[in-house]
């Protein structure tokens, strides 16, 4: 929502500020001006990324206008997962995870969360760390560094796609300077003629400039840091993860494991104690029931 509201404000400000100069709104329409621009900026986007950034950046811009990929019900069914696997542990011992990782989707405790089996990408985290648990026998100490790595590895990869689109903005500028000084070809090419059309020349190679920088910093720099933002944001999930397996590694119950995991969520989108507890005996209610 707000990057609907902020692209209207955008609009708003800089468009009626131009209006109520005295502009003319017409005068801003130079389309071969804007096919310099955003074409060649698109190429060179192409040039510089493989297929899958290309590809994942486009999906990620029009994830901004779905909010965060985890809401604070996510979290909730999060650490309910697993507070389930750390009772599954505790009564059957790490091998009876074995059925369970190796098809989380046929697993009964996996299963119970039907929006988290989507996220492929946190249900393989969970279960490689598991799996690591099971057949590796790590304690706490060995296992933190190497997942430390993995999340490490997870966020730079996962940042790729921003980090595209904030050097995909940067160039804007040089691409309007570009179409500026190609408008300027132009006008001189024409000096011969009507001082009019001089003059709408120059205006056209001007608006390439305009046009650039505006780009640039009303829009696709700003959406390079929305999508950063929410690319920080969602690896909170793994991080949760990350501290609740630790926590039991230690040998700390499951509830107060998964207390640690909720603590390490970010203040907006944590559920708070009473939430997750009263969740908690809820599912117990309804299991009894």
């Amino acid at each position: 929502m707000l990057v609907i509201v902020g692209t209207l404000v955008v609009l708003g400000c800089v468009i009626g500020g131009y209006l109520a100069s005295h502009g003319h709104l017409l005068a801003l329409w130079q389309p071969y001006e804007m096919l310099i621009i955003c074409g060649g900026a698109l190429g060179a986007f192409l040039i510089a990324n493989p297929l899958k950034i290309v590809k994942t950046a486009g999906s990620e811009l029009l994830g901004l206008f779905k909010g965060p990929r985890y809401k604070r019900e996510d979290y909730i069914d999060l650490l309910s997962l697993l507070y389930d696997i750390f009772n599954a542990m505790r009564k059957g011992g790490l091998l009876s995870l074995e059925e369970h990782i190796e098809d989380p989707h046929a697993s009964p405790i996996f299963s119970a969360y039907p929006r988290l089996i989507r996220e492929h990408h946190l249900i393989d985290f969970i279960t490689d760390c598991l799996r690591l648990m099971v057949s590796g026998s790590m304690n706490a100490q060995e296992l933190e560094p190497l997942l430390d790595y993995e999340l490490e590895t997870h966020h730079h990869d996962a940042l790729a796609p921003s980090k595209a689109i904030n050097r995909l903005g940067d160039a804007l500028p040089g691409f309007g300077i570009v179409a500026a000084v190609l408008g300027i070809v132009t006008t001189m090419s024409s000096l011969n003629g009507d001082t009019s059309a001089i003059g709408e020349h120059i205006a056209g190679a001007l608006v390439g400039t305009f046009v650039g920088i505006l780009l640039c910093y009303g829009f696709v720099g700003p959406l390079a840091s929305a999508m950063e933002n929410r690319t920080n944001e969602d690896g909170k999930a793994f991080e949760c993860v990350k501290v609740a397996l630790i926590a039991n590694l230690r040998a700390y119950n499951p509830k107060v494991s998964v207390e640690f995991a909720r603590k390490a969520l970010s203040s907006q989108s944590r559920p708070t104690f009473q939430d997750f507890d009263e969740h908690l005996k809820g599912d117990r209610a309804g299991t009894r029931a």
